[in-house]
């Protein structure tokens, strides 16, 4: 982090003593000078074990337990509306994740995060995959679970305008929107940062090139540095962070006191022998009660980061509140935290999900019976994600 440009910065800087003279085609500087260096960048007691040898696991599970989610979810008996936004996060939690895992396994697991990184195009590279295109897709993967729990939310406490506004092609114009949104948020980060080759002598040792960094001309001068990381990071707080997460929040407290509402009256109807309409109760609390779940882990690691988040704006703008060291410990084991969520999602579908079991093992386990076919025009299945027979929005609704 940085307190003097307002910014989060996922980049480090070393200053270095060299001289100025015109070397192979680049400038070195006399005095001193930034150049990308990602040993700075995090307490390196914590994130060398984290991210150079814990990371290499989670994310092969991580990578085999959210394509596993993405298979499931795109047979045919599963493609519901409810289903398409699940494996868009699972989706955008995989690719959160894939893009900067070659950087840290070579910053990390190699043991290089010391080194200075070249020639420029490693510079620009690495700036992008760990840390633009990652927020990118967390974005997206952000709003895509506010846009579940407010589909739930519609089917649970508004099921006539469900018929309306969750169908299947309203559900993926809404993925697409979140997609495009989430990358124009990110484009400027892609153009805001310059970085130059600068010969210099590192460690009293050989010459060798660096990244000179600084802030692109349109940020610096047509801009200036306050107001756009003051616009980029208060967006991020109302928009991506707080906003959300408020809202999960309170979408929550409606679906589990709608959810404890339904329980009330699938006793009622037990006692009067109304079966089948108990059943159509017990599967849609099953549904709700699953994507509450989902939810709340995500709110989990989310809020914390958002904290986080908010007092580094007051820190940067108002008046300095927060001690950076500190600030990135708790950076860096929040967005770990983060990234160990992303496994338990396949955990909890195939938990509490009978359908989407069934159909794993069909998939993938040899002589499983297979998924119950019933209920269905032409004897196709017609089940959401969580037991329970389709009704006329394709989902399990109260």
């Amino acid at each position: 982090m940085s307190a003097t440009t307002g910014t989060f910065s996922t980049m480090a800087y070393e200053l270095v003593n060299i001289s100025m003279e015109w070397e192979n085609g680049s400038w070195a500087w006399n005095g001193t000078l930034d150049y990308l260096n990602v040993t700075r960048e995090l307490p390196i007691r914590y994130a060398q074990p984290m991210y150079g040898y814990m990371m290499p696991f989670l994310l092969l599970i991580t990578i085999v337990a959210n394509t596993l989610i993405v298979v499931v979810l795109s047979k045919r008996h599963m493609r519901t509306p409810t289903n398409a936004v699940l494996m868009a996060m699972a989706l955008s939690d995989m690719f959160t994740l894939l893009f900067p895992a070659p950087w840290l396994f070579y910053m990390y697991t190699f043991g290089n995060h010391y080194k200075p990184l070249s020639p420029v195009g490693a510079c620009y590279a690495y700036t992008i995959m760990n840390e633009v295109i990652p927020t990118l897709f967390h974005t997206a993967s952000i709003w895509l679970t506010l846009a579940l729990a407010v589909q739930r939310y519609i089917y649970v406490c508004h099921a006539p305008v469900a018929r309306t506004w969750c169908t299947m092609p309203r559900v993926l114009k809404c993925i697409t929107w979140i997609g495009i949104l989430a990358t124009l948020h990110q484009s400027t980060r892609f153009l805001d940062k310059v970085y130059e080759p600068v010969t210099i002598t590192w460690r009293g040792q050989h010459p060798i090139t660096v990244c000179r960094v600084h802030d692109a001309a349109w940020v610096r001068d047509t801009v200036s540095l306050d107001v756009y990381y003051t616009m980029y990071y208060g967006f991020r707080v109302i928009f991506v962070h707080m906003g959300p997460c408020i809202s999960l929040v309170a979408l929550n407290v409606l679906l589990f006191r709608a959810m404890r509402e339904a329980q009330l009256k699938r006793d009622k109807l037990f006692k009067e022998n109304r079966k089948s309409e108990c059943k159509r109760l017990r599967d849609s609390n099953c549904t709700t009660l699953m994507l509450i779940v989902v939810v709340t882990v995500f709110l989990m690691t989310e809020i914390p980061l958002a904290v986080v988040t908010i007092l580094h704006i007051i820190s940067s703008s108002i008046t300095e509140i927060l001690d950076y060291t500190v600030a990135n410990v708790l950076v860096l084991f929040t967005n770990f935290f983060i990234i160990v969520s992303y496994p338990i999602n396949f955990a909890i579908y195939c938990g509490m999900s009978r359908q989407f079991r069934e159909t794993f093992k069909e998939l993938f386990i040899r002589g499983a019976v297979q998924v119950t076919r019933r209920n269905g025009a032409g004897g196709s299945s017609r089940y959401s994600l969580v037991n329970g027979p389709r009704t006329c929005t394709n989902e399990t609704i109260l």
